[in-house]
């Protein structure tokens, strides 16, 4: 369990706005689930998804996210992993594959969390943001993710992997501009993500 509390150059949870944020946001609660319940929808109604928004810039790192306020759903789960780390919260990242005009090919990742808390063990949530026909919320056992698998070719990976994917972090350090990145989603087409380091 350990490295799903590590801190790391993308979840720089030591990060002293980040780790400052975390412990504001677990004040005066010693129940890890409340704790999980306030990171998750601070970040989910605070960090404003850079392409709802149209917001530049591309945020990474999860001080960067913090920073700017804003994230696409992989940089959300960034800031989400580390301020749950900083309350020594077990933390990982899942992904999806899904339709990115919701009409079938073409698709991308979508990024998202699972905290591992006591009596339920792994609980996938997703930060990415509700709007219309999007409402993540936190009701663990129960899942209510932000998307369904709705065409062939989308996919819910098994895996939580303590690190983000390197081809998210290549995409997301590519790229200044919501839109520039919005025209190079990262995709990934295979049964698995990796290997390593995952439960």
């Amino acid at each position: 369990m350990e490295q799903f509390l590590k801190a790391t150059e993308i979840i720089n949870w030591t990060h002293p706005s980040v780790y400052s944020k975390a412990k504001e946001l677990a004040e005066d609660c010693a129940d890890s689930v409340v704790i999980a319940r306030r990171c998750f929808e601070w970040v989910r109604d605070t960090i404003q998804h850079s392409h709802d928004f149209r917001r530049n810039p591309v945020t990474c790192a999860a001080s960067e996210v913090l920073l700017a306020g804003t994230g696409y759903c992989y940089a959300k789960s960034h800031l989400l992993a580390a301020l749950l780390r900083a309350n020594e919260i077990p933390a990982g990242f899942c992904y999806q594959r899904l339709s990115i005009d919701d009409s079938g090919p073409p698709f991308s990742l979508h990024g998202l969390n699972a905290a591992h808390l006591p009596k339920f063990g792994w609980y996938r949530l997703d930060s990415r943001g509700n709007k219309p026909g999007v409402d993540a919320q936190f009701t663990p056992p129960f899942e209510k993710l932000a998307f369904r698998l709705n065409f062939p070719g989308e996919r819910n990976f098994a895996e939580i992997l303590s690190d983000p994917l390197p081809i998210v972090v290549a995409a997301l350090r590519a790229h200044s501009t919501w839109d520039g990145l919005y025209k190079h989603l990262p995709d990934w087409n295979w049964p698995s993500l990796s290997d390593s380091a995952i439960i």
